[in-house]
């Protein structure tokens, strides 16, 4: 937990002062703490230190897994796999974002902060899934039998479809807070919910997009069945862009079902809880709102990371297998028939005896015409004598 003063001391710089004098810090919290910041460091309230941990853990993961991409990039050589490059940098890229404003979503509330919240939710969640979104365009162009995109160019359209969800959020942000003044921390739940309404048609279109390539990626590019080495080597192929889509399908199912679980609780179960503790609502109108939001970025992060992003990262580096067919069929590694008069190949060595009884018999067949043809001669000749005499 080394990270964990740094981005203490980080957050308690945006707008927090220390006018007011501060209540004794809890166990694990200096006194230089603020008392906004102490849920990251409270060992008496175990649960927000142990977000925290897992938080900082996939930004470690998320910034370990660009590294090596970029370091492997050179060792990618199938144009169909250097493609996924770019979406999964973006998606990486957005994954620490992910996990680093989580912990925005821990500490108490200021003007800043709920703006920083507000404003980056969306478009982060929108980065993600336009990026699935994009690797289910790529995949369904190679199930098909077509050219995918480049990666830069995946990645271009991802950060364009993200775009929208910004300005949504942008424009949100700029008619509540500063047109019409309402402080940046007080917001109907429905607004926040609906203004992500776009984030979620973007996983719902790239959860279809790899559900039909699972289903029906085999019959994309079908133009008639065939046996030869180029259909099988296809078939091959199909098959290992097929697994591809499946753990894309797994990523934005799995991603679809927290947004209903956190949707659900966000709007409902959240109120119920709040209706209960009425002395807790002094202060305002959430009371665990923002906790359920720090938890719901934790576990998207991980699900895109666990169910996309390293098998992801592992099929495009690993090396595509050997076919097997290419030792019967592929005729450029065999030698040609030896010709007649030259030496002939260590492992011919037993075609000579098997074609020796052959050649005796040809051998003792044109003695015996020889001999005849003497005979027949000789006959000739004596005949010829006597017809002279």
């Amino acid at each position: 937990m080394a990270v964990s003063p740094i981005i203490i001391f980080l957050l308690s710089m945006i707008g927090y002062g220390s006018s007011h004098p501060s209540p004794p810090p809890p166990r694990g919290c200096s006194v230089d703490v603020d008392p906004p910041y102490r849920v990251l460091c409270d060992l008496e309230s175990v649960w927000g230190v142990v977000l925290e941990a897992v938080a900082c853990s996939g930004g470690l993961t998320s910034l370990v897994l660009a590294v090596l991409l970029l370091v492997k990039l050179r060792s990618i050589s199938d144009h169909a796999r250097r493609s996924s490059v770019g979406p999964l940098l973006l998606l990486l890229g957005t994954l620490l974002g992910l996990f680093s404003i989580s912990l925005a979503f821990l500490v108490g509330k200021n003007q800043a902060l709920c703006v920083v919240r507000r404003a980056f939710w969306g478009p982060l969640f929108a980065l993600c899934f336009s990026s699935l979104l994009v690797q289910g365009v790529r995949l369904r162009r190679l199930v098909a039998g077509k050219t995918s995109p480049s990666g830069s160019s995946l990645a271009a359209l991802g950060l364009a479809l993200a775009l929208v969800q910004g300005i949504i959020s942008a424009e949100w942000v700029l008619l509540t807070v500063v047109r019409e003044g309402h402080p940046a921390c007080e917001y109907p739940p429905l607004d926040f919910a609906l203004t992500c309404s776009y984030t979620l048609g973007l996983l719902l279109i790239a959860m279809g997009l790899s559900l039909g390539v699972v289903l029906c990626g085999g019959e994309f590019g079908a133009e008639g069945g065939g046996g030869s080495e180029e259909d099988r080597e296809g078939d091959n192929e199909k098959r290992r862009w097929k697994c591809n889509a499946v753990w894309l399908f797994l990523s934005s199912l799995a991603s679809a079902l927290l947004w209903v679980a956190w949707l659900g609780f966000y709007l409902y179960g959240s109120q119920t809880l709040r209706g209960r503790g009425k002395g807790e609502r002094s202060a305002g109108k959430k009371v665990l709102d923002e906790p359920a939001l720090a938890v719901a970025l934790v576990i998207q992060g991980w699900i895109l990371l666990l169910f996309h992003a390293i098998p992801e990262v592992h099929l495009c580096l690993r090396k595509p297998p050997q076919s097997n067919t290419q030792d019967f069929f592929d005729t450029s590694h065999t030698s040609p028939p030896p010709h007649f008069g030259d030496e002939l190949p260590a492992h011919s060595h037993r075609q000579f005896p098997e074609n020796q009884p052959f050649s005796m018999e040809e051998h003792s067949a044109t003695k015996c015409t020889d001999e005849e043809l003497n005979q027949d001669k000789q006959r000739l000749a004596a005949e010829a004598g006597r017809n002279h005499k």
